[in-house]
């Protein structure tokens, strides 16, 4: 049995949901957690790791553009630290929105990998 590893990347954390297969729960759990925060996602499970990635991160940037009220809301939900979003250089929304989409991802993944492992 694998301990968690905190992913440092999207790419890599995609990579390993896929390796355990579990890439279809994280996706679940993404459009549970979006639909719950009403933020409506509809992931198909035939999304390719590298459209969720674009997906997710276009999702976040409109969030942050026109809906930064319900972009925390959803950040609460799905229980991302307030700390992580603090310590983020929000100068570039474009690569806010990327670092934001890994943090949710990450978020969601260690969900995911944990009630699979208990």
């Amino acid at each position: 049995m694998s301990n968690f590893v905190s992913p440092i990347s999207t790419d890599q954390l995609l990579s390993e949901a896929e390796k355990e297969s579990l890439y279809a729960k994280l996706i679940e759990q993404l459009n549970k957690d979006f639909n719950f925060a009403n933020e409506a996602v509809d992931f198909p499970q035939s999304t390719s790791p590298y459209e969720l990635k674009v997906q997710l991160h276009e999702k976040i940037y409109r969030l942050i553009q026109y809906k930064y009220a319900e972009l925390l809301n959803l950040l609460y939900i799905i229980d991302v630290p307030e700390e992580n979003i603090k310590q983020l250089d929000g100068s570039d929304t474009v690569e806010l929105a990327e670092q934001i989409a890994f943090l949710v991802l990450k978020r969601e993944w260690m969900k995911v990998w944990f009630r699979n492992r208990y």
